[in-house]
């Protein structure tokens, strides 16, 4: 036996069992996994769509709501200008074809360098309970453009709001074969308190976050 071998021996060995598993207890082990059984939670009697944007306020996000997706230009132009950002930005793929040009705004499809200041996203699914974004890299949704700008602006479909982190595992099991290289969950703009205790934003990454929630879906 090697080290690890070794060790796991002696761990089985004081739950008063054999020294390697048998074909039974691994099948019962991968029954388990494969069910993906959930545990006790509190009762979520609440709107998801509501809960959400709730609990992102809290996270310092801010949050606007649309009732169509070829509404979101506007709606993020106004924002722009509100908080006196640069009209220039990157974002997604799946967001080239929008009026970007009648709201302003000078956008490129790629992913983001270190210069670029705005990123614009969609987002896998969002999570009620907590205000989070899921985001799934790929191709095309390069994790980059939520990452390095200095502002973060999400786009998200009001149908893709779930209540708690279980039923996003759920929805990525259900739509995704393969897990993509980075799954990263976004709460609020990057954080630390490292110095002193004083909360600190930006600190890893966007400086602000901007949700965009879309009514009537994507």
């Amino acid at each position: 036996m090697n080290a690890r071998e070794n060790i796991l021996a002696r761990i089985r060995a004081r739950q008063a069992k054999s020294a390697l598993t048998d074909a039974g207890e691994r099948e019962a082990v991968r029954a388990h996994i494969a069910a993906h059984p959930q545990n006790p939670r509190p009762a979520a009697t609440w709107d998801p769509v509501v809960r959400f944007r709730e609990e992102a306020l809290k996270l310092a996000s801010t949050v606007d709501e649309v009732e169509a997706l070829d509404a979101a230009p506007a709606a993020i132009s106004r924002y722009l200008d509100a908080q006196r950002l640069s009209r220039e930005a990157v974002c997604w793929e799946a967001f080239a074809t929008l009026d970007w040009r009648a709201a302003g705004i000078v956008i490129a499809v790629r992913a983001a360098h270190e210069s670029d200041l705005v990123g614009v996203t969609g987002t896998f699914c969002a999570i009620a309970e907590t205000g989070t974004l899921m985001m799934l890299s790929g191709p095309q949704t390069p994790s980059a453009v939520s990452l390095l700008p200095e502002t973060h602006i999400a786009i998200i479909d009001a149908s893709r709001i779930v209540r708690g982190m279980e039923e996003a595992w759920e929805l990525v099991r259900s739509e995704r074969r393969v897990l993509p290289r980075a799954v990263n969950f976004i709460s609020g703009p990057s954080r630390t308190a490292d110095i002193e205790q004083t909360v600190t934003l930006g600190a890893h990454g966007p400086y602000r976050v901007h949700i965009v929630i879309v009514k009537n879906g994507l």
